[in-house]
């Protein structure tokens, strides 16, 4: 099966979340957040770690999952910014079918603190 890799910026509590779930799904969207938002690339969930979680939360992981290519191919690649903020937009009703379609176990590859730069 020809996968795709997908990353995410999460905070503390949604990192709970995933433990909670083993590392193999995403925990459902809260009221109000209608999208579902990974991005295509380690620098761009970096910079949402440092500058938007760890900054909130006083830490930020960045996660790396692979999810078939069959399932993400539905959906188009939006730029947001700089070149490299491209990300995908997943309606919250398909994030379980997202979850059926992850290859793997999510993984928490990076961390940052609060005041690192």
């Amino acid at each position: 099966m020809e996968t795709v890799t997908l990353y995410r910026s999460v905070g503390a509590e949604e990192l709970a979340l995933l433990r909670e779930g083993g590392f193999r799904c995403w925990p459902p969207r809260l009221p109000g957040q209608p999208i579902f938002y990974p991005v295509t690339n380690e620098e761009y969930a970096s910079e949402i770690a440092l500058k938007w979680n760890a900054k909130d939360g006083g830490v930020g992981y960045v996660t790396r999952f692979q999810v078939a290519k069959q399932f993400i191919d539905r959906y188009e690649v939006q730029t947001v910014g700089a070149g490299h903020h491209t990300e995908w937009w997943i309606p919250a009703d398909d994030l379980a079918t997202l979850n059926e379609n992850i290859v793997g176990r999510i993984e928490v590859i990076r961390e940052f603190r609060e005041g690192e730069e």
